[in-house]
């Protein structure tokens, strides 16, 4: 009876041990995964020297491995600011960056989590590198000139992460608004520039008429002046017996009321006849 129960004493004392040795070494080894960086800390002291991908041992019970995600990471920031000319400007970056492998420690001992990265550091200087931007141009520039905007707000927000271990890879001003007081403004201005170019058109379109009816004056003087001249020419008279045909012709071949004859003695003033008085 006695060795019975030993034995059963046995037995639970070895599936004790069994589960206490499977318990530490599901506690003792952890996994990297690709795209991740591991930081240790025993008794909450942070070690030197990130984890990289693979299997890692551990103490167990008495340390953690906070685990950090290297990939590219996308936020939403919003930002507001002055211009030059006192104007508020509002924007909302996108902002993708990653941690820098070698200060994943650094990132872990100083500002903890992903999340207070992007609410304590990110968000924050997000917010001064567009004070920084917007304060150099107005605001009618940093709409029209918006390439340059971005690209000064781009040095000097990756210049402000890059010491803490925050990568910066690309922004992309997602939304760009201005006071309603600045777009009624602009909206003004815009009509404004409308109604004098509208004036612009009007004065060249009327310049232009007047041209014209100075070229269709010198036009018409240059040909009288030259009719002139070829009735006074030799054969003069016959050109007057052309256009008095042609004249008769366009009539519709009728008996005109006034003929145009040139006299015996040559000169140089032409004969008129009314004919629709003699019928009278």
């Amino acid at each position: 009876m006695k060795n019975q129960q030993l034995g059963t004493w046995q037995n639970v004392l070895f599936c004790i041990l069994v589960t206490i040795l499977v318990i530490l070494s599901i506690n003792s080894f952890i996994i990297i995964n690709p795209g991740q960086a591991g930081v240790l800390s025993i008794l909450g002291k942070a070690k030197d020297g990130a984890l990289i991908e693979g299997l890692h041992l551990k103490p167990p019970f008495i340390s953690v491995i906070d685990v950090y995600d290297l990939t590219v990471q996308k936020f939403e920031v919003p930002a507001e600011s002055s211009t030059k000319d006192l104007q508020t400007l509002s924007a909302r970056f996108a902002i993708n960056f990653r941690l820098d492998p070698t200060k994943v420690v650094e990132v872990r001992r100083k500002q903890g989590t992903l999340e207070n990265i992007v609410a304590k550091i990110i968000a924050p200087q997000t917010q001064e590198s567009f004070k920084i931007a917007a304060a150099r141009r107005t605001v009618e520039e940093a709409i029209t000139k918006r390439n340059e905007l971005k690209e000064d707000f781009d040095t000097a927000l990756g210049q402000r992460l890059d010491k803490y271990g925050i990568i910066v890879l690309d922004t992309s001003v997602v939304d760009l608004t201005f006071s309603p007081e600045f777009a009624r403004a602009v909206e003004e201005k815009q009509i404004a520039e409308q109604r004098a170019q509208r004036a612009v058109y009007v004065a060249q379109e009327a310049e232009q008429e007047a041209q014209a009816d100075i070229n269709r004056a010198r036009g018409k003087a240059e040909a009288q002046r030259l009719l002139a001249d070829t009735l006074k020419a030799q054969g003069g008279q016959l050109v007057l017996q052309k256009e008095a045909i042609e004249a008769w012709k366009s009539g519709g071949a009728q008996m005109p009321k006034v003929l145009v004859m040139g006299n015996e003695s040559n000169s140089s003033v032409p004969f008129l006849f009314n004919l629709g008085k003699m019928q009278d």
